[in-house]
């Protein structure tokens, strides 16, 4: 099996973790055992370029399970868990291709071996994989009948190439699934985002102002977090609707401009580019703190604060110390990658179960459907979303009502009023 991982002996270590993560997957388990019955993805070859951690890797064994063929590569050269692509390789036969600390040459060159089956379907986070399908690997694209994209950066990506009329396959955007995002996105990015600010810095949090760049689900989800964790949050906006509910959310909103001063710690999610500039670097207060939780490290203008260095040092493991002109210290946490994976675990499994169970039943929705769909960037079907909620639910034990039927009648009628 063509597989390429830092050290295969941590094999073991790595299936530890992995069961310890499926404990508190229950929607994907659910899944998994219908998939062994059934086969949805009886001989489908699925790429996967996504973070390789224990989470995915319960993704990719329930693939497997249902019949898929399957190549895991990662989405980022700084999230990878060693042990767990390890265990993949070692435990479950899947090849995959990742690890942490991986130069960009090395990132691209697993990407190809990820493809390297000639996919029906791809599995991406951040759309690498259909980016380099388009661009270097126009040759495979004739045996693509779909793919799902699961973080806001890809869909952005893919939204493009559709308007633009140059995506030659139908893709699921599992980001906009609300079990996805509203949960994955506020709940899962708030905890391991201060989970990775803390683990790499041990710094306190409570009474530090937190610039949070970006209130959409994950910078709701951070603010809140930073708030809980008694911060007094700033956050900065360019949406009038998105900085009026930061408002009543009860934060401070104000320009970059003026935030950058009094910052403490300051975290990007807005999946745009430099949106922490140099003159913003150049006004931060001494010891400030900065990263990024968005899917690229362009929403940092590193290589301005880099120009603006007279020295810069490794201070700690992922953390990387500038000293400005004016002598002002400025840490930049996980190289300005995702501070969430690049100095922590990521998301807890729990919430990553919902995110990977959309990933699991979009792969069979594309399988079933696709000669329907045309080359665009589709939603998850209410009716798959609503299954995981549902599903959610009964593995945490909780109940909800059901309508009566003079409550459905009531609904579907116009002619009860006041």
């Amino acid at each position: 099996m063509d597989y390429d991982v830092r050290d295969i002996k941590l094999a073991d270590q790595g299936k530890l973790k992995i069961e310890w993560a499926e404990a508190t997957m229950p929607v994907l388990r659910l899944i998994r055992k219908r998939f062994q019955r059934q086969q949805p993805l009886k001989g489908v070859r699925v790429t996967a370029c996504l973070h390789v951690t224990t989470e995915t890797a319960n993704l990719a064994i329930t693939l497997k399970a249902g019949g898929a063929d399957v190549r895991l590569c990662a989405s980022n050269p700084l999230s990878t868990q060693d042990d767990v692509a390890a265990a993949l390789v070692q435990h479950e036969g899947i090849p995959t291709f990742a690890i942490k600390g991986e130069d960009n040459t090395t990132y691209y060159r697993h990407i190809e071996s990820a493809i390297g089956h000639r996919p029906h379907v791809t599995m991406d986070d951040g759309a690498d994989v259909v980016s380099h399908l388009h661009s270097k690997r126009k040759d495979l694209l004739r045996n693509v009948i779909g793919g799902t994209e699961e973080t806001t950066t890809g869909v952005i990506r893919l939204r493009s190439m559709a308007e633009k009329k140059v995506l030659k396959f139908p893709v699921i955007s599992v980001n906009d699934a609300d079990t996805k995002h509203m949960f994955d996105n506020r709940y899962g990015t708030g905890q391991s985002t201060m989970d990775g600010i803390v683990r790499a810095t041990n710094r306190l949090v409570c009474g530090s102002v937190v610039v949070v760049v970006g209130y959409g689900w994950c910078g709701r989800g951070i603010a809140m977090r930073a708030k809980g964790m008694g911060a007094d949050v700033i956050v900065t906006e360019i949406d009038p609707l998105k900085g009026l509910e930061a408002v009543m959310d009860g934060f401070r909103v104000m320009p970059m401009e003026q935030a950058a001063p009094v910052g403490d710690f300051f975290v990007t999610v807005t999946g745009n580019i430099h949106v922490i500039r140099g003159e913003h670097f150049a006004a931060m207060k001494d010891g400030a703190i900065v990263c990024n939780s968005g899917h690229f490290n362009v929403e940092l203008d590193i290589p301005a604060l880099e120009k603006l260095a007279r020295k810069r040092k490794i201070i700690r493991t992922g953390v990387e110390q500038f000293t400005l002109k004016n002598g002002h210290r400025v840490s930049l946490l996980g190289e300005g990658r995702l501070v969430n994976l690049a100095t922590a675990e990521g998301h807890p499994s729990s919430v990553m179960d919902m995110s990977f169970a959309n990933q699991a039943l979009g792969a069979e929705y594309i399988v079933k459907n696709y000669k329907m769909l045309e080359k665009k960037v589709y939603p998850v079907p209410p009716a798959i979303d609503k299954e995981i909620a549902r599903l959610k639910l009964a593995g945490m034990g909780v109940s909800i009502d059901k309508l009566t039927k003079e409550q459905e009648k009531y609904l579907a009628s116009w002619e009860m009023g006041t």
